[in-house]
């Protein structure tokens, strides 16, 4: 699999990492045989980026990952942790003795001395803008104690002043075929700042894959069950924000001009792929066989592919996701 340079952490990884939220048990259950399925075929397959963070299971993801790494030392894997969703969500928490708690925390889960990237997750707005969090990070890159920081956003305002401050070395965002934003003005941001892209939600929570209908019925706890109006964290991480049955419309006009010979899932993830300035794409996977064809996704694609999706964007959602995020 062709390999990336992460942004101004200056380590290479897969075009196509491995998402794990999943991991943590937060879209139905994975239990740890699974979730070591799930990691060993991802490797075999060339991954070599693991995103996970200290809340997906309360830790339960992290701990899955730092099992496998521990049992496998010599694997040159890139794991790129999140903090700050385990306390309310208020400015006032994100200080450096905050920081070192959540940290420590994450290094015992991760059974690591050092944390090769660490993103804020998703916190206040005003917290991108402060100069003291950006300090903290520093002081913690200094101790020794995280080898890079970035952060993960969910508005591409978020992005674009996380990306001014020089110690940020990547910036995660949604971006997939019905979020397009991303492309107008943070991805060339970033490119010109040699920060990193990741992009998440690259399938829009299972839309894009082309599975899903409208009888549908996901785990109860799984977000895009209990989420689905945003009652639990930013609507926008579910189904990408987009109204579900307008989902079902647009994901089956996706469907129609996905090539010969791939899945709807991998021409999502390829197309993402070929956008200028992304540095790794990171899908879930709840089991072996879709860990595998996930990763399979760095496909080529033709312009008339990509002017498909730009389409059925415009027809679908820009009126009503663009303004938003």
């Amino acid at each position: 699999m062709e390999q990336r340079t992460l942004g101004k952490t200056g380590r290479n990884v897969s075009t196509v990492g491995l998402g794990t939220w999943q991991l943590g048990a937060d879209w139905g259950n994975v239990d740890a045989q699974q979730a070591r399925g799930i990691l060993e075929a991802s490797v075999e397959a060339g991954v070599t980026l693991f995103d996970t963070a200290d809340v997906y299971g309360d830790g339960r993801s992290e701990q899955a990952i730092g099992a496998f790494l521990a049992d496998n030392p010599d694997l040159d894997i890139t794991v790129a942790t999140k903090m700050g969703r385990r306390v309310e969500q208020e400015a006032r928490h994100y200080n450096l003795a905050n920081f070192r708690e959540w940290v420590d925390r994450s290094r015992k889960n991760l059974r690591t001395d050092r944390l090769d990237l660490v993103q804020l997750h998703c916190p206040p707005s005003s917290v991108y803008s402060s100069n003291e969090v950006y300090d903290a990070l520093d002081t913690l890159v200094a101790e020794g104690a995280i080898a890079n920081y970035g952060v993960s956003v969910e508005r591409t305002d978020e992005a674009l002043e996380a990306i001014r401050h020089e110690g940020t070395a990547s910036v995660q965002i949604i971006l997939n075929a019905f979020r397009l934003k991303p492309l107008d003005e943070v991805l060339p941001a970033a490119k010109a700042a040699g920060v990193g892209i990741i992009a998440r939600v690259p399938l829009a929570s299972g839309l894009l894959s082309g599975k899903y209908t409208k009888d549908t019925a996901f785990a109860a706890n799984d977000h895009r069950n209990y989420n689905r109006d945003g009652s639990s964290f930013d609507v926008g991480e579910t189904f990408s924000g987009v109204d579900y049955a307008q989902g079902l419309k647009a994901a089956s006009e996706f469907q129609a001009i996905v090539p010969e010979g791939s899945t709807a899932a991998q021409a999502a993830i390829a197309w993402i792929i070929a956008q200028d300035g992304v540095s790794s794409v990171i899908p879930g996977a709840r089991s072996v066989e879709q860990a595998r064809l996930n990763a399979a996704g760095d496909l080529a694609l033709d312009a008339n592919f990509d002017a498909g999706v730009r389409w059925i964007y415009d027809h679908y959602f820009r009126e009503s996701i663009h303004p938003r995020w």
